[in-house]
């Protein structure tokens, strides 16, 4: 983002460029400080928050539409967590002093790509002057029907665990990206993209609303890396969590880089921004979830399950644990 051309005001920056993003029956074109929501009766709102700052989430020099995507798509994998239907979101958005309106234009094309994509319109949000560095803010909004609140909180001894699509992609996607000299070189070009592709754009799994309503007893998704999202769930309903694993899932793509680096599984398992779900669900549903799964053309795998006690245990194919060097999870402090 470059110091351009004289600069638009705030008001002029949001006429032209997020009023138009905006749902006109929520939010009136930005025309005043509050949006409202109007929901049916048997309906429950959804609400949750990611903050995305630049060189900690993603690359400044990123492409501004693949930057806009992601934050959407963070916070779209929350609510599908939760078995939610996005409604809307407000978006924070602290631009540094090098911004132009070239960079603008392309970040809200990102965010008008996923709104159609993902019918989630824009309703509201600020902009401010960020002394340092790109920073966003996104608060999401999706129903569920009335009653239905999944909660990591609820998972319950003898539920089977399960994951969706693979895991470590994104952190893998992400050393690629930083150092692509000493990773990317070493990958097929196909197995490159795929990784930081992985880590640049991930991909809410919306499309399981259907089954997380009905079958999960628990639900988050996979942020800061399974084993520490595991451990989180575990914490909050105060059981243990056993993860086998020959069982958690990898791509054929994370499976040649860590062969090709040697670098540990673990950073696979505990390093972060897979954004794929971690449920867990009765026994006697499984042929049903894994039924429903394949309707929805979605890899799932059992990856699990939960028990008395706390923690989480990682084991191999004979039931001994797994030591892992570090916790297992992204932090931020």
């Amino acid at each position: 983002m470059d110091e351009g051309q004289k600069r638009l005001g705030e008001s002029e920056l949001i006429r032209k460029y997020f009023a138009p993003l905006c749902h006109p029956e929520m939010s009136y074109g930005l025309s005043d400080d509050a949006a409202f929501l109007t929901l049916p009766d048997d309906q429950q709102l959804v609400l949750t928050k990611d903050m995305l700052v630049a060189d900690v989430h993603f690359f400044a020099d990123d492409d501004p539409q693949q930057i806009a995507q992601k934050a959407l798509r963070v916070n779209l994998s929350d609510l599908a967590s939760k078995g939610a239907e996005p409604v809307g979101y407000l978006l924070g958005l602290g631009l540094p002093a090098q911004w132009n309106e070239e960079w603008l234009a392309r970040f809200c094309s990102g965010l008008k790509l996923d709104q159609d994509c993902f019918s989630f319109p824009l309703i509201g949000g600020d902009t401010v002057k960020s002394p340092e560095r790109l920073t966003i803010s996104i608060t999401a909004f999706g129903r569920v029907p009335r009653g239905t609140t999944i909660l990591r909180k609820n998972a319950r001894p003898h539920d089977d665990v399960y994951v969706t699509g693979t895991i470590g992609d994104g952190a893998l996607g992400l050393l690629v990206r930083r150092e692509p000299e000493r990773y990317g070189a070493l990958l097929y070009s196909g197995d490159r993209e795929f990784l930081l592709s992985r880590f640049l754009l991930p991909q809410p799994r919306l499309q399981m609303r259907q089954l997380i309503r009905q079958f999960a007893t628990a639900s988050m998704d996979i942020s800061d890396g399974l084993l520490g999202d595991a451990r989180k769930m575990a914490a909050a309903s105060g059981t243990s969590i056993c993860l086998e694993d020959d069982a958690i899932p990898l791509s054929d793509a994370a499976l040649q880089m860590l062969e090709a680096t040697g670098l540990s599984r673990e950073i696979a398992l505990g390093g972060g921004d897979d954004y794929e779900l971690l449920f867990c669900a009765a026994p006697k549903d499984h042929s049903a979830i894994m039924e429903l799964a394949q309707e929805l053309n979605l890899r799932l795998t059992k990856v699990g399950g939960i028990s008395e006690g706390e923690g989480v245990r990682l084991v191999d194919s004979n039931g001994k644990k797994i030591l892992f060097t570090g916790d297992g999870s992204y932090e931020h402090f």
